[in-house]
């Protein structure tokens, strides 16, 4: 019989988990009793007090290696934490948030545990089939093996996040020999909230293309008009921004630019491919290349005044034919309102 370890890890407040970790144990709770498997829930962090009562009526069995050293992601006492973890539990399957804590030591947690460990997982099949895409997103496959244990970490957006039921389970301590370090973490560093214009969380995604920075009707550029009616918008919706490889781009082709994109917004064919509730598309023509980043929004409009562009083709819910200035102008203005 299979025995399966969700791995988590406390977020930035040092007590509680955040979404990823709780949508791995929402898929390790389904996985589990699809196969009449053993669950276990293993924590890491500061304290796992908080995060307790986040699991109630996910499993019995909840495992946590807590404490000062574990408190910030650090490589050498995260793989120690996880190992222990793996190995109290007795685990043949391991599954975990392809979180940017998680995903850079599970490979060598496997290592250690001699097993194996896919990334990307999307998916799990009643059966312990693990699915993922290749290939900027294009092909789908589906994983199957014997090896054990087997690491999987899952992408976050892809189950719905485990709900507490019930009265919070037990905690049971398990001791790590704390690895030398010869790093310490000072403080933390990042811009403003309003000043972030990428937002995994945000229910909506919106995507600027190129025609932002074209000339308009008049046959003059508007670039500097486009900032203030992109970056209010982002502020009123809180919503995350997305670039076409096209826009971001132009900064090295001597064209107008938007200061605040970098490549780091580029989603598509080259860029990322994130999940959001909802999707706008404003200024891009929605082309092979810049759709692909958005097979995973569920709901999708688009905004340009040409009616024969790629969205208008059946790869957008809505499409609105009409100026995106205008558009997000009258928008921000009903925002402002609420």
């Amino acid at each position: 019989m299979e025995k399966i370890l969700v791995l988590t890890h406390v977020d930035e407040s040092g007590s509680a988990l955040g979404k990823a970790s709780l949508e791995a144990v929402a898929a390790a709770v389904e996985l589990s009793k699809a196969l009449g498997a053993e669950l276990a829930i293993g924590v890491v962090g500061l304290e796992a007090s908080g995060a307790a009562v986040q699991l109630s009526g996910a499993a019995s069995t909840v495992l946590a290696v807590t404490g000062e050293a574990f408190a910030q992601p650090r490589y050498a006492t995260d793989a120690a934490a996880c190992e222990a973890l793996v190995k109290a539990a007795a685990a043949t399957v391991v599954l975990a948030p392809a979180t940017s804590r998680f995903a850079r030591v599970m490979p060598g947690v496997a290592h250690r545990a001699g097993g194996v460990v896919d990334t990307h997982i999307t998916a799990l099949g009643n059966t312990l089939e693990a699915t993922r895409w290749f290939y900027r997103q294009r092909v789908e496959a589906v994983i199957k093996r014997a090896s054990r244990p087997w690491f999987l970490l899952l992408e976050a957006g892809t189950h719905t996040a485990w709900s507490a039921v019930g009265n919070a389970p037990a905690i049971e301590a398990v001791a790590v020999a704390i690895p030398e370090s010869r790093t310490t973490v000072s403080g933390i560093r990042a811009p403003k909230q309003d000043e972030q214009t990428i937002r995994p969380d945000a229910k909506l995604l919106f995507v600027a293309g190129a025609g932002w920075t074209k000339k308009q009707q008049d046959g003059q550029v508007h670039a500097a008009e486009a900032e203030p009616l992109i970056l209010g918008f982002l502020r009123a919706a809180d919503a995350s921004l997305g670039s076409s490889k096209s826009l971001v781009d132009q900064s090295g082709e001597n064209q107008p630019v938007l200061k605040f994109m970098t490549h780091l917004n580029q989603i598509g064919q080259t860029g990322a491919t994130p999940r959001h509730a909802k999707g706008l598309s404003t200024c891009c023509h929605g082309e092979e290349p810049h759709v692909v980043g958005w097979r995973f929004v569920n709901e999708r409009r688009a905004i340009n005044l040409d009616a024969n562009c790629g969205w208008a083709r059946g790869k957008a819910d809505v499409l609105y034919v009409a100026d995106a200035f205008k558009v997000m102008a009258k928008v921000n203005e009903l925002l402002a309102k609420k």
